[in-house]
């Protein structure tokens, strides 16, 4: 056996409980990339469609990084982050995730407040059909003197069939005193009355239908620099869904 395969995880790892092991043992080990934010700097990054990917980043203090992804690649299709926080720093996270003929979509993200006044932001929404599922596992972990930490985490999901699924794990963890952190979770459908009221205007039900799951999609993307752009892949992502 190699060391690689030796070292494979399984589901017993809390942050492989959903995953693809099967999909994931072909791409194992994943390479970390190592993202280093320096005192102050700030910098804004998109990514789509990464596949398998890990990320560290660490945010000096009053550094700030906006990071949004699109994940509605084929076959399987993770994202794996830790963030270390400075004092002053910001981090601000959105991603979408768009899961369908029977494959996996997962997030799993990990952001540590070390330092006091740092503030981060996680939007996620998924959309899962055609069998899928679609994952989000996330910590935010405040240290001990890291007062004045504003963490929060937004999840959603949406499913388009009784088939697929959503699992959704937020979680926060807490050791410091005057904190500002929450965590909102929902798995549903599309709100009939929503669709009825729709249809009575003169809108056709499939066309209610791509409003409202473009309009949720969208808060995923809400203040990136290319807003726009990622909301077009994803609406394109959708389509091919539908």
């Amino acid at each position: 056996m190699t060391t690689a395969a030796a070292l494979l995880p399984t589901r017993k790892d809390e942050d492989f409980r959903y995953a693809d092991i099967e999909s994931l043992a072909r791409v194992w080990p994943v390479a970390v990339e190592t993202m280093l934010l320096g005192e102050g700097e700030h910098r804004a990054l998109s990514m789509v469609n990464m596949g398998v990917g890990e990320l560290a980043i660490v945010l000096a203090p009053g550094a700030s990084l906006d990071l949004h992804v699109l994940n509605a690649g084929q076959g399987y299709g993770r994202l794996s982050l830790r963030a270390e926080l400075g004092a002053g720093s910001k981090f601000t996270f959105g991603a979408a995730q768009l899961a369908g003929r029977g494959q996996v979509l997962e997030v799993v993200t990990q952001v540590a407040h070390l330092g006091p006044g740092a503030a981060s932001q996680q939007v996620v929404r998924s959309v899962a059909g055609g069998g899928s599922a679609a994952n989000y596992l996330g910590k935010v972990h405040v240290a001990k003197g890291a007062d004045g930490t504003d963490g929060s985490q937004s999840v959603r999901a949406m499913l388009l069939d009784r088939h697929s699924a959503a699992n959704a794990k937020p979680e926060l963890e807490i050791f410091a005193d005057d904190v500002k952190c929450a965590h909102g979770c929902a798995v549903g459908e599309l709100d009939a009355s929503a669709l009825f009221y729709m249809a009575q205007r003169g809108l056709p039900p499939e066309m209610a239908k791509r409003l409202m799951l473009q309009a949720f999609l969208a808060e995923a993307f809400a203040g990136a620099e290319d807003q726009e752009a990622l909301l077009e892949q994803a609406v394109a992502a959708l389509e091919a869904m539908l």
